[in-house]
């Protein structure tokens, strides 16, 4: 029987209090707990009789419950107590404050009990980490998963429903379907894939559960990089609608274009618009991606392309997450565009939610010019607005943006060219490995004039000192500085409490700096006043804004050079590259402080590592082998593919499982494989949503 086909609501014995906690979790079926695999073990498989238990050892001990009692301490504390006998001897157990616990057990039941053996006084005692009633051993007398305790779920109640699947319905649900080739399975020495869904739940021994984690994290990581190798194979077939013609006539204009820019491009700029021009070339749609560092120059490389289709007269789409960076790119767009000599001129617009409201006609289209350029939000998608002839689709920070969305532009763009970007620093196995369909292309140099940053850990003592220095460098040398506030709770979006830490810090502030102007930031501002906010900060109207970690996209403030990053343990590396990527925008020093109340030597470690390393993709990659994935991408991973079992620090797995698509895809169809081609497309359309 499929497990897909077994909803989580027939598990037996189970609560509809517990069934609606798994559903919040995503958990609708048997086969998605299945899925959900432990982070860790317990070793409670020593199973000893009591004579023979050891202080400082852990064991589990089974036997027969000869007293069961609350005591009552002077102090309050309430002791549990109950004495345990089994056929060599008895043994004395405690818990504390649970008085409800006594209710739960009856003499002369059967009970196992695992945990830590000590000395009290003249006798051995046994310190419980876990106990079940009754002869079966679930969470005793074996090596025990331990899960991730989410929405109220217990690793003990997870384990159990667990094994309910694995065990009590084994005839029916235990049979998970193998999914690869047989060969595969050999040449990489995998073990059966049922049993590596028991192992890694109820293991044997560590090292079988080790080969069940790589069994699993293979297939993960093989059906992830077979879906990109799928989905690039279906792009190619495809044809542009707008066929550029990127001629000699074309070539000189874009080379005088970028010659009369007011800077020189970097060596990798200009690489990267070699490669993009050579993608406009072919009938295929171009789908590439583009990563360069904060502050690198992308939206410089975005309008020439730009250009380049405007001179084949095509619309060009950009597309921002937020309303603010749209307007930075709209705002940077006409600066570089408005210049004496470029004739033609594109005619720009700029669409967004504030702005489409004001729209007057339902087509981008001017009676006597069409609009070449149309840069917007999530507003572009409305069904209202319809596009001329689009040659180029740019999405910036692409992975903020659904399937849904991704379909309607591309439905609306008729298989225009497509060039993603981000700021985000992904290291490069990783990238391969997320973005295995796409392109890839890289600007690590800086542009000429920009100074390094210079950042600091400062400690909780010296933060008045820091205060000072601030007030002195606003007053001598006119500085304006970003304050921002950390996000309170484990997650992307800015919440009530987050933006009540801001308000307090702000107001904490004004009086700090009494005699400067002080604004406030964060992401619950209507938009309008928003942006009021960002042009008095631009106009130097407002010597200091305190925000939440809404600028880390996309505001450019080329005035600002000093910034504190309160709680700065609670950012990954990269997302504080981020941050600090909005100051340091001139030709002035500029200088990053990091306050943070735990200087604890692991926190230390990290931030002085920050200090001292201005590199995105160095920091990633730190953030990668010490903090996990989920620390590139935000706290949740928000809009990246979150792996279960994989890791993409496990180079070695990534490569065998690489081989092994580009072995499946020469030599099988995956529309003959039933079950792996249900697991691909999972992945397949996460990797177009990135959600």
């Amino acid at each position: 029987m499929d497990t897909n086909q077994l909803l989580i609501e027939n598990l037996a014995s189970t609560s509809q209090i517990t069934i609606r906690k798994f559903k919040s979790l995503g958990i609708n079926t048997y086969s998605d707990l299945l899925d959900y695999f432990p982070y860790r073990y317990e070793n409670y498989s020593l199973l000893t009789q009591i004579d023979k238990v050891q202080i400082e050892e852990t064991v589990t001990i089974q036997g027969k419950i000869i007293e069961a009692k609350n005591q009552y301490t002077r102090s309050r504390i309430t002791i549990q107590k109950i004495i345990v006998q089994d056929k060599t001897g008895s043994i004395e157990i405690n818990w504390f404050n649970q008085p409800y616990l006594i209710r739960l057990f009856t003499i002369g039941e059967t009970i196992s009990v695992a945990g830590l053996v000590k000395q009290f006084g003249s006798k051995l005692t046994l310190e419980p980490k876990e106990y079940e009633i009754g002869a079966k051993r679930i969470h005793t007398g074996r090596i025990v998963p331990i899960y991730s305790e989410k929405k109220g779920l217990s690793s003990k109640t997870i384990r159990e429903k667990i094994y309910a699947i694995l065990n009590t319905t084994a005839a029916i649900v235990c049979r998970v379907a193998e999914t690869l080739p047989k060969e595969i399975i050999t040449f990489n020495s995998l073990i059966d894939k049922n049993k590596a869904y028991q192992q890694i739940h109820f293991p044997d021994d560590l090292e079988i559960a080790k080969r069940a984690r790589e069994r699993l994290a293979f297939d993960e990581l093989f059906n992830l990089q077979l879906a990109n190798n799928l989905i690039k194979k279906e792009w190619k077939k495809e044809k542009v609608e707008n066929m550029f013609r990127v001629g000699t006539v074309h070539e000189l204009s874009v080379q005088k274009f970028i010659s009369d820019l007011p800077f020189i491009l970097t060596r990798d700029q200009k690489k990267v618009i070699d490669e993009i021009i050579n993608d406009l070339k072919k009938t295929v749609p171009m789908n590439r991606f583009l990563q360069g560092d904060v502050g690198s120059g992308k939206t410089v490389v975005a309008a020439v392309v730009c250009y380049l289709s405007f001179l084949n007269g095509y619309q060009s789409i950009i597309m921002a997450p937020t309303e603010i960076l749209a307007q930075q790119h709209y705002q940077t767009f006409v600066k570089i565009f408005v210049r004496n000599g470029l004739k033609p001129f594109p005619n720009i617009t700029l669409v967004t939610s504030s702005t489409k409201k004001n729209t007057p006609c339902t087509t981008l289209h001017h009676p006597t010019t069409p609009y070449d350029i149309i840069i917007g939000t999530h507003a572009l998608l409305s069904q209202k607005l319809k596009f001329e002839k689009v040659g180029l689709v740019i999405i910036d920070e692409q992975h903020r943006f659904g399937v849904n969305q991704r379909a309607i532009l591309k439905e609306k763009a008729l298989n225009s060219h497509l060039l993603t970007m981000t700021a985000t620093p992904i290291p490069r196995t990783v990238a391969l490995t997320l973005y295995g369909e796409l392109d890839l292309s890289y600007i690590t140099e800086m542009p000429k004039g920009r100074q390094v940053i210079k950042t600091f850990l400062i400690p909780k003592e010296k933060r008045g000192v820091g205060y000072h220095w601030i007030k002195n460098q606003i007053k001598e040398k006119q500085a304006q500085v970003f304050i921002i506030c950390p996000l309170i709770e484990e997650s992307e979006s800015e919440t009530l409490k987050s933006i009540k830490a801001a308000k307090i810090e702000y107001e904490s502030l004004k009086n700090i700096f009494s005699e400067f102007k002080v604004g406030l930031l964060h992401g619950k501002i209507k938009a309008e006043e928003k942006n009021q906010v960002m042009i008095d900060f631009k106009n130097n109207k407002i010597n200091i804004l305190v925000s939440t970690s809404i600028v880390e996209v996309g505001i450019d403030i080329p005035g600002a050079t000093i910034m504190i990053i309160e709680g700065a343990e609670r950012f990954g590396l990269a997302q504080l590259h981020q941050l600090r990527g909005r100051i340091g925008r001139s030709d002035k020093q500029s200088y990053c402080l990091l306050f943070s109340e735990n200087m604890s030597d692991k926190t230390t470690k990290r931030l002085n590592f920050f200090c001292k390393n201005n590199l995105g993709i160095k920091l990633a990659e730190f953030d990668l082998i010490n903090r996990g994935a989920g620390n590139i991408f935000g706290t949740e991973q928000h809009g990246f593919i979150n792996l279960k079992i994989a890791s993409l620090t496990d180079y070695e797995l990534i490569n065998k499982a690489k081989k092994a698509v580009e072995y499946f895809v020469g030599k099988y169809e995956i529309e003959d494989w039933k079950e792996l081609n249900r697991g691909v497309e999972k992945y397949r359309g996460r990797q177009i949503s990135r959600d």
